[in-house]
């Protein structure tokens, strides 16, 4: 992929080591091919937090308008702190 704007970065020593050894190991043509996917890695990362972000202000919303009802857990605040960790940290399948 040609370059459309060209960049000059300032890598740290391990940083521009890394860089070198996936250029060597074949695994990466060249830093710019490199640095475009940790980019790309990056981005992705962004857009995951983002994601689960709205997840939380979501659940949150969901929680406030439910206790504005009157709907509360059942225990302690504790308990239901637990609970709500325990569904949050649950994978899928599992």
């Amino acid at each position: 992929m040609p370059a459309h704007h060209a960049k000059s970065i300032a890598l740290t020593p391990e940083l521009d080591r890394l860089v070198d050894e996936l250029v060597a190991s074949g695994e990466y043509k060249s830093a710019s091919e490199v640095m475009r996917d940790g980019l790309r890695a990056l981005l992705e990362r962004r857009e995951r937090n983002a994601a689960e972000l709205a997840e939380i202000r979501m659940r949150i919303a969901i929680g406030l308008k439910e206790a504005g009802r009157g709907e509360y857990a059942d225990g302690t605040g504790e308990e239901a702190i637990h609970r709500a960790f325990d569904i949050g940290t649950a994978r899928p399948g599992a």
